[in-house]
Order: C-alpha cells, then structure tokens, then sequence
C-alpha cells in the first residue's frame, strides 16, 4: 500500500475503534490484531509537502502559498491589456501602419510651425543653386 493510500485511509477511521472490555476476549483477538498491525503500518506526525508540479502549479504555490502577494492582480490587469489591445490592431489599427520616422519628423514640424512661417530650404538645394551660378 502506497504511502499516500496509507495516509488517506488513516482520516477515514476513527481512533477509537475497539472498547477496552473487548480487548481481552478470545473471539475479538485476531481481529483485534488486524487493527493494530493496520494501525502500526499508518505513517506518523505532519504529512510532507507535496511539491507543486507544472507552471500554474508553481506559480500557484509562489503568489498564493504560505505568503500570498498582489501580483496576480497586476498580471491579471497586464494580460487584459494585452488582449485588448491585440483585440484592437486585429479589428481596427491593423488598417493604418505605423508611420515610418520621415513622415513623424513631418508631422512634427508642420504641427509645431505657425502658418506665416515659410518652409525651410533643404540643406542640398541651397549648396547647388550656388554651385550652378
């Protein structure tokens, strides 16, 4: 019998099973003998810890163990982002690509120029023109 069996059927019978008058009656003495050998093969004191096995295992025994954390809810709220926002690119943004780092310069500075301002020459142009003449 398997340590684990042993250790489940000792919560399964009570520890009084024989009264003291029946102790000492022939008929009741092999009986009587089968419980306590039964009794003597049950494993004695704190049952050892089961390891935890696989990962939500392990992360089970980690955040809600002995010493429990708030962690999951921050995973929690982490992984509900996330699919929100994969959500969100498969259904809406997978339609406009990213701009590429040229056109966010543009951007930039047509944003942030007033509208009298004139656009500025690039730095080529100029250097040509005056080669030119």
């Amino acid at each position: 019998m398997s340590f684990i069996t042993r250790r489940a059927l000792s919560t399964l019978i009570p520890p009084k099973v024989a009264s003291p008058t029946g102790l000492g009656a022939a008929q009741d003495a092999a009986r009587m003998q089968r419980v306590v050998s039964f009794y003597e093969k049950l494993p004695r004191g704190a049952a050892p810890e089961i390891k935890p096995k696989g990962l939500l295992g392990r992360y089970q025994a980690k955040h809600f163990g002995k010493n429990p954390t708030g962690t999951p809810i921050i995973h929690a709220i982490v992984f509900l982002v996330a699919v929100g926002y994969a959500q969100n690119y498969y259904f809406h943004l997978r339609n406009y690509p990213w701009p590429s780092f040229s056109e966010e310069l543009y951007l930039l500075t047509v944003f942030t120029r007033t509208p009298q301002e004139q656009r500025s020459l690039k730095k080529g142009l100029g250097i040509r023109i005056m080669e030119a003449c």
